[in-house]
């Protein structure tokens, strides 16, 4: 009973990497099956013509893409149960807040949380806008693949400012910044009035 239970909890939980990872060997198994009748009719079969050699050709380099084609997408399954993105993308972020707020920007922290890591951003520049705001410009690595992405803004002294990035597990590239989103929760210590929550902003794009 104890196993039966195991095997259904290792495709339960995460259905996108296990099952992947199954039906890309299943794949693997039909292609080398494929290949083996394919090649056990042409070497049992006895005179060929220029038409059956061509024919049995053609049949032999579509099985040689399909093995290319399984390794790939088993390699891919693996890596995305693992919580891997191979191509290893970025997020560039542009956000605006008080120039007051960012005073110190060398004590700045940025993070990315998922539900996999936490990883440390790096902060690019900062530049001060007409509007009486600051821009702070910075980059993080997407190692994870995972939709559970928050940035997260530690300014010491000023509070936590906490910024959902709307991306799917897998995004795409973009060659232009998103919308600009305000702060999804903010945290200071700060007695008395707290900016506004439009005050605090970001965009960012995938590289």
């Amino acid at each position: 009973m104890n196993t039966l239970s195991n095997l259904v909890n290792l495709f339960i939980e995460s259905p996108d990497g296990r099952l992947g990872i199954l039906m890309s060997a299943l794949a693997g198994i039909a292609a080398a099956l494929a290949v083996a009748l394919t090649m056990t009719v042409y070497v049992r079969t006895g005179y060929r013509t220029r038409r059956d050699v061509l024919r049995h050709g053609l049949a032999a380099l579509a099985a040689a893409v399909l093995f290319v084609f399984v390794a790939y997408d088993m390699r891919h399954a693996a890596l995305a149960y693992l919580g891997l993105n191979p191509s290893k993308p970025a997020v560039e972020f542009e956000i605006r807040m008080p120039k007051e707020t960012l005073t110190a920007v060398a004590d700045t922290q940025i993070e990315l949380h998922t539900d996999r890591n936490q990883t440390l951003a790096l902060v690019d520049s900062v530049s001060d806008l007409a509007d009486g705001r600051a821009l702070l410009r910075g980059a993080v690595a997407l190692n994870y693949r995972t939709a559970d992405r928050v940035l997260v803004v530690n300014l010491p002294g000023k509070g936590t400012f906490e910024f959902r990035l709307r991306l799917p597990a897998e995004p795409h590239r973009s060659e232009q910044f998103g919308p600009w989103h305000l702060a999804d929760r903010i945290a200071t210590p700060l007695a008395g009035s707290v900016a506004p929550q439009d005050a605090y902003t970001i965009r960012y794009r995938v590289l």
